[in-house]
């Protein structure tokens, strides 16, 4: 079995491909795998929140499934803050800078070896483990039996963990009286743990089976040997690589010190000193001639003590001893196996029989076989839950910077909390949208189909690049673009309007969180589609009246995009710069803005600002992709400092339910870092604040439009966004993107014309920007001017100089740019 993928390389990131196992012809016998062995060590690990700076991890690769805790202790007590499966992630590595990304699509880890050395022994490991995983469930599809060497001491429990589940599972889908057959054979069964002590046994026999095999190839070949032997043995041996401390004589410790999971497994780590100027690393194709030696302390587990030929005719004796009692608890184990899958196959036979009745008779809900991804998924959460106790991700795969004092993660009231909100913000009526006459409620044509597009190569070519520099085909965009989203934040405007008729600051600042939480319940059905990238220069209006605002907004920058928007009413000033960096992983899509929204109400002379969390799209690659945000906003009051809010958009867990899912918990704090307020709720359903007067929901979202999915999950605002009207047209610049042609084109349907245009326009911005560039000059916007904030930021203030020049002369009367 091969453990090298096939390799693509992005300039410093190379993606490691799937690897391709052979299958077994029908017929014939499958091969034999050997499991590869257990590597464990620290690795420093990047922070998911805030995105900067890395912590120091131990992780434990047993059996393809890669964990970490926070240092070997929680090992072997089993506290383990993550778990993901290898087979199931994408992987790339980048070489300068020893980094290692796993991305499987629902968790990322970003992870990085403190030396190079490290890194080539973590890569082969994990290649190793990679191939392991997926040649077994080849060898399954093809309905045999996998035969394995183990060469670690992963859990035996956990095979006997998935019957016990996936018996619950066929019994809470079955037909009632089916239930009382399968209750039945339940209790005429071994117990569950009949097999366990075998099993156990059989596991570290196999264990030690397989370590004297090596010690003898090794004894048999010498220790000369080449490159390619050299990473079999690294992929097939339990490594630990946590540099052994000295021990400190005449002194006595507290305690004892925390055994390796491999010294725990009776594979003592052997100290060895020896040179390796001349390593065979140094050749490897891979990893390059940087690499001049692996360390000691790691090269006395791969190489065999000094022996000769009476120690190989011992271990010999020692295989065939070992091979005897595996043999003897294997029939001890087969023959109990037999007689339970005789008692399940009796009910299951009687169940289809049932089943079929009720099908027949129409009473009986459909119910799909499971796939084979979702069976592995089933598996590993049901031992993952079982053998470590958790029932949740922590630290920043919950979306925490660090450890359990970060706010991003509920505390145990608040997660009670959650659920009260929820059921309060259920029995709430939708918010009233101001209405709006003569506006549409549908767009032409409906969104085309886009799962033939080759997401696949674009993205995989671009891995670990800022993807706003890559053009994707039209099929993958809606009609509406950046500038028109930055204006979708104001679609619950009414909010500033409450919070600008509220004299107590502190319920103020409620309803500037709520409106700061609103601004991210429009991407709620929208993950199957992109915005449009703005064309440098291009800008748009938007004119609400039945709103009481007006909104302008601008792409003042094109490397790095840059939008900028200013929207007025009697009530509240709103003005924001967006910078958006887009990063894909292999499997999931993370946006990251850098800019903050600002919102200023008058009649109080109040300057609220704050920023943006992350937004990660999932599953980017499928059709089953989903979106949520996270990480911890923080409003302050620039003009006073009475109080300030910190919201907090809980990652989703790993193996929670869809409840729990696009949780937000927020709170308002005076001057002392008491608490006044607390609300919270769900960003997509509503907000609700039990702390107020009159406990209430402050806001819960608009009803979707009828066929909203037909229509790329707009809602009735965006719909709005991009509709030209006869007497609208006259008034606007000739850079306004309701008249850009390829976005109307696909709004109208036209996804071929789309593509034509949309390149089209593209070349048109690279032409104007090398004339720029040849004449020595830089873009200026037409309605923003750069300025710095009170923190020395820089960023883009309107210039008043759009509604002025709209009323006189008028944009008609002058003369624009020619954008496309």
């Amino acid at each position: 079995m091969s453990h090298a993928g096939a390799i693509q390389v992005t300039k410093d990131w190379e993606v490691i491909d799937d690897v391709h196992a052979d299958v077994t012809a029908a017929g014939e016998h499958p091969p034999e795998v050997t499991t590869p062995g257990i590597c464990e060590g620290y690795l420093l690990k990047r922070r998911k929140w805030p995105l900067k700076g890395w912590h120091k991890r131990y992780f434990v690769l047993e059996g393809g499934i890669l964990r970490y805790c926070r240092n070997q202790h929680d090992v072997s007590i089993g506290r383990v803050q993550g778990s993901l499966d290898i087979s199931n992630a994408v992987m790339s590595i980048n070489k300068k800078s020893n980094r290692i990304d796993l991305d499987a699509g629902d968790i990322l880890y970003h992870m990085k070896a403190k030396s190079h050395e490290l890194f080539y022994i973590w890569v082969t490991k994990l290649r190793a483990h990679r191939s392991y995983r997926k040649s077994e469930a080849a060898v399954l599809l093809n309905g045999h039996p996998v035969t394995t060497v183990s060469a670690d001491g992963s859990q035996p429990n956990e095979l006997l963990l998935l019957p016990v589940q996936s018996s619950a599972g066929v019994a809470s889908a079955a037909p009632p009286s089916a239930n009382n057959k399968v209750s039945a054979w339940l209790q005429q069964s071994h117990p569950p743990d009949t097999c366990a002590p075998e099993l156990n046994r059989c596991h570290l026999d196999l264990s030690e089976l397989n370590r004297l095999i090596q010690r003898l190839q090794l004894l048999e070949a010498g220790q000369a040997f080449t490159n390619g032997e050299l990473q079999r043995i690294i992929s097939v041996q339990n490594l630990s690589l946590e540099k052994p401390r000295k021990q400190k004589s005449g002194r006595v410790w507290g305690h004892a010190r925390t055994l390796s999971r491999v010294e725990a497994l009776g594979m003592p780590v052997r100290r060895m000193t020896m040179s390796l100027s001349s390593s065979p690393l140094s050749n490897s194709s891979h990893f390059g001639a940087s690499v001049p030696s692996i360390p000691d302390y790691v090269y006395s587990q791969l190489a065999p003590p000094t022996s000769t030929s009476a120690e190989g005719k011992k271990i010999r004796q020692d295989i065939c001893a070992v091979s005897l009692r595996v043999l003897t608890s294997l029939q001890s184990v087969h023959h109990t196996l037999c007689q339970e899958s005789l008692k399940l196959h009796e009910v299951w036979e009687n169940n289809n029989v049932h089943h079929a009745h009720e099908v027949a008779v129409g009473r009986c809900p459909s119910h799909r076989p499971a796939s084979v991804a979702e069976s592995a998924a089933e598996y590993f959460d049901a031992s993952d839950d079982i053998l470590f106790g958790s029932s949740s991700e922590v630290s920043d795969e919950s979306g925490l910077s660090d450890g359990s004092t970060s706010n991003s993660e509920p505390e145990e009231g608040h997660v009670s909390a959650t659920r009260k909100y929820r059921a309060s913000i259920s029995g709430t009526p939708h918010s009233v949208a101001p209405k709006s006459s003569g506006r549409r409620t549908t767009l032409p044509a409906p969104c085309p189909d886009n799962s033939h597009v080759g997401l696949m190569a674009i993205l995989y070519n671009n891995i670990g690049k800022d993807l706003a520099r890559v053009s994707m085909p039209a099929a993958l965009n809606e009609p509406v673009n950046l500038l028109q989203r930055l204006c979708e934040e104001l679609e619950y405007s009414q909010l500033l309007d409450t919070a600008s008729n509220t004299a107590d600051p502190y319920q103020r600042m409620v309803y500037i969180a709520a409106f700061a939480i609103s601004g991210y319940s429009t991407a709620t059905f929208r993950s199957r589609y992109k915005p449009f990238n703005p064309v440098l220069g291009e800008t748009y209006e938007c004119v609400r009246e039945d709103r009481g605002f007006r909104f302008i907004s601008e792409q003042v920058c094109h490397h790095p995009p840059i939008s900028a928007c200013h929207a007025d009413s009697d009530n509240f000033s709103f003005w924001q710069d967006q910078r958006w960096k887009n990063k894909f992983w292999g499997k999931s899509l993370e946006i990251v803005p850098t800019g903050m929204v600002n919102v200023a109400l008058p009649r109080y002379g109040d300057h609220y600002e704050w920023n943006k969390v992350v937004t990660c799209i999932h599953n980017v690659l499928s059709q089953q992709r989903y979106l949520e945000h996270y990480g911890e906003v923080t409003i302050r009051n620039l003009k006073s400092n009475v109080c300030t809010c910190k919201i907090s958009f809980v990652k989703s867990r790993y193996w929670g339910s869809e409840g729990n899912k696009n949780e937000v918990q927020g709170t308002v704090l005076d001057q002392s870092g008491s608490v006044i307020h607390r609300f919270g709720g769900l960003w997509h359903e509503g907000i609700f604040c039990d702390t107020l007067p009159t406990p209430k929901c402050v806001w819960k979202p608009n009803p979707q439009p009828k066929d909203h999915l037909l229509y790329y999950g707009l809602s009735t605002f965006a719909m709005e966004l991009n509709e030209l009207t006869q007497d609208l047209k006259p008034l606007l610049p000739l850079t306004d993107s309701r008249l850009r042609p390829d976005q109307r084109m696909l709004e109208e349907g036209l996804v071929d014309e789309t593509d034509r245009k949309k390149d089209e326009i593209e070349e048109l911005q690279r032409e104007r920007r090398k004339e720029l560039c040849k004449k020595g000059e830089e873009h200026v916007p037409s309605f923003f001017r750069k300025a710095k904030d009170s923190c020395g930021r820089d960023v883009w203030l309107t210039n008043g100089t759009y509604w002025k020049l709209r009323g006189d002369p008028g944009f008609a009367n002058m003369a624009g740019v020619t954008l496309w």
